[in-house]
């Protein structure tokens, strides 16, 4: 889905060398650069945001395409807890700006939330265009200026070598289509995200200009990504689509997690897939492929299926006992055939012990550009608290690009805003600093 055209924001600028210095640029106009060109602006300063793109927020609008998630209403302990590694880190950003805070926000802007029966919080409407919107003419009414079809090429060339630490104003580069464009700023905010949809946006092109400056940046990897499966043509043709409802996934491990999964065309997606996401991708990384664990009647104790598996079934088929005394029928008992030898079917013992651990094996990832979101980014080892990059003083980072992970559900969106918050405050007291 295309971008509204009203959202779109034409570009005032013309080329030049270096224009006079402004007081900070923020590179990458989605939810983390609106966010820290509201803080910044909100200080005082006068901001200048650039994006690569024919209008802003693209990203913003493709997530919001099926309901706009914006962040999630369980207690603060578990919500930190879906970080993962990161937990830590992402519950300083969430201090300066939490979920109820996004809540707080939207009201403001005139959009109305609701929590659904998941926990999620919703736009009133479901939609992200009006949220946007409103937004936008807000940030226009404080002065900020937003420069679209501005592609970041890094700096421009520094006196000193690359690796040592680069003391603003800082030279940036543009390409615009009407040629190179150069701006000085006395900081930037980089907000650039990660590598995931492509097309709109996030490409991870940056990557070289930071590592060349000494920063420590991670390989970006998929993240909320499906993976692949072999299935055999007729899984794949008749039940390509289909939710598988009402089960638990277990790992290796032992980690566990109840939800649903949907069937690809190339293997499995979904909320619970996500969920898991880490550590399947991690595990696939680590030994080629990995096996998952399906239990289809989560809500079935062990003994009770087998007892309804052994029942005689006189001269019904496997298939129509199953739906008679389990309520095993189309994805669900497609799954079966697809995961388990065929003798199995004449071993009730064996039929029962694959229906509530039926073992998938996992080939890979989903490619980057098509996921949801992406892993890896800028470590947080090399930025300090208010995330200003070690290595170059007035650089800040914040949003995608950054290497950290979470589940769908509206906790990428809201760890996105909250790290805005904290780089768009360390950017206003470095700007302070300086005068």
């Amino acid at each position: 889905m295309p971008p509204s055209s009203t959202l779109l924001l034409p570009s005032d600028d013309s080329t030049s060398a270096v224009a006079d210095t402004i007081d900070v640029a923020v590179i990458g106009a989605g939810p983390a650069g609106l966010m820290a060109a509201e803080v910044l602006s909100a200080a005082g300063w006068h901001v200048d945001v650039y994006d690569a793109m024919p209008s802003v927020g693209r990203k913003f609008l493709m997530a919001g395409k099926g309901g706009m998630n914006l962040t999630h209403s369980e207690p603060a302990a578990p919500f930190v807890a879906r970080y993962g590694k990161r937990a830590n880190a992402v519950a300083h950003w969430l201090r300066r700006f939490s979920a109820d805070d996004v809540r707080s926000w939207a009201h403001r802007l005139g959009i109305d939330t609701f929590v659904g029966t998941s926990g999620r919080v919703f736009p009133v409407d479901m939609k992200a265009a009006p949220l946007l919107r409103a937004w936008l003419t807000r940030l226009r009414a404080s002065g900020v200026r937003l420069h679209v079809r501005h592609r970041w090429l890094g700096w421009q060339t520094q006196t000193q070598t690359q690796t040592q630490a680069v003391a603003g104003p800082h030279d940036l580069r543009f390409a615009t289509p009407n040629g190179e464009r150069r701006v000085r700023a006395r900081a930037v905010v980089l907000t650039l995200g990660g590598a995931s949809w492509p097309q709109l946006g996030s490409d991870g092109a940056w990557v070289p200009s930071l590592r060349d400056h000494g920063v420590d940046v991670a390989p970006l990897i998929p993240a909320n990504a499906g993976f692949e499966a072999d299935w055999t043509p007729h899984l794949r043709e008749r039940f390509a689509g289909h939710p598988v409802k009402s089960v638990t996934m277990t790992l290796p491990d032992g980690t566990t997690r109840q939800g649903e999964f949907v069937i690809s065309t190339h293997g499995i997606e979904g909320s619970l897939v996500y969920a898991l996401c880490a550590p399947i991708r991690d595990a696939i990384r680590a030994n080629g492929s990995t096996q998952v664990y399906l239990d289809l009647l989560p809500d079935w104790l062990a003994a009770r299926v087998a007892e309804e598996v052994a029942r005689p079934r006189g001269s019904r088929s496997m298939a129509s006992h199953l739906q008679s005394r389990l309520g095993i029928v189309g994805v669900k008992a497609a799954l079966l055939r697809e995961c388990l030898p065929r003798e199995t079917f004449n071993d009730p013992a064996a039929l029962a012990a694959g229906i509530k651990r039926l073992p998938l094996t996992l080939l890979r990832t989903r490619p980057i550009a098509e996921v949801i979101s992406s892993a890896g980014g800028v470590a947080l080892e090399a930025l300090d608290s208010q995330l200003m990059v070690k290595a170059l003083p007035g650089v800040f980072c914040a949003g995608e690009m950054l290497d950290w992970e979470a589940p769908t559900g509206g906790y990428l969106l809201t760890a996105c805003f909250a790290s805005a918050c904290v780089a768009g405050d360390g950017a206003a007291a470095y700007l302070q600093t300086l005068r």
